[in-house]
């Protein structure tokens, strides 16, 4: 478990699934604006997003899913991670680990959930024996100046066909995860 600011992160279970729905559908619907077609948006509903999370979490398929809390043990945020999705094809990225996904409620942005959740998800990747990690993200996506302080290294671009019309994603990479722990231990240690 990761102590964030104002709270913790762990593993998430199925009974977190209609939390990490709710965070998933307002966050893409605020953060995504403008970005993805608005049809899709106003489209997402929490119930389905929360039957997929609950099956997702239920399978535990190589898959970690973790969750933020606040002090008061509210679900926050949520991140996911695992091996680099189309590895070995082609057109795989050029990293093994990846995060899937890091989304920390609009309202509890900016104290840092999304911080711990990084470092989480970056641990549960290095004990997993990868040695670096990466993302994809819309490119227009404010967060991605997160990432940016966070170490990640803007290393590539694509077009991605999503809800009808491609969608430039930019992808972060992390190239040393053992590194960038000891570097983010050490600042904690000095507390920054």
């Amino acid at each position: 478990m990761t102590g964030a600011s104002s709270g913790q992160v762990r593993e998430a279970t199925p009974m977190d699934a209609a939390a990490i729905a709710r965070i998933h559908v307002e966050t893409w619907q605020s953060a995504y604006a403008g970005l993805v077609p608005d049809g899709y948006l106003a489209g997402m509903s929490i119930s389905r997003q929360a039957a997929w999370w609950r099956e997702l979490i239920g399978r535990r398929r190589g898959e970690r899913v973790l969750v933020a809390l606040d002090a008061a043990g509210a679900v926050v945020g949520f991140g996911s991670c695992g091996r680099a999705r189309h590895a070995g094809e082609s057109a795989s990225p050029p990293w093994r680990g990846e995060i899937y996904s890091l989304y920390v409620h609009p309202d509890a942005q900016e104290q840092g959930h999304g911080r711990a959740l990084l470092i989480a998800l970056i641990e549960e990747l290095a004990a997993k024996g990868y040695t670096d990690a990466g993302l994809w993200m819309l490119a227009g996506n404010p967060t991605r100046f997160f990432y940016e302080r966070m170490g990640g290294q803007a290393q590539a671009e694509r077009e991605e066909r999503f809800a009808g019309v491609w969608l430039p994603e930019v992808a972060y990479v992390w190239p040393d995860l053992f590194s960038w722990l000891a570097q983010v231990k050490q600042r904690q240690k000095r507390g920054e």
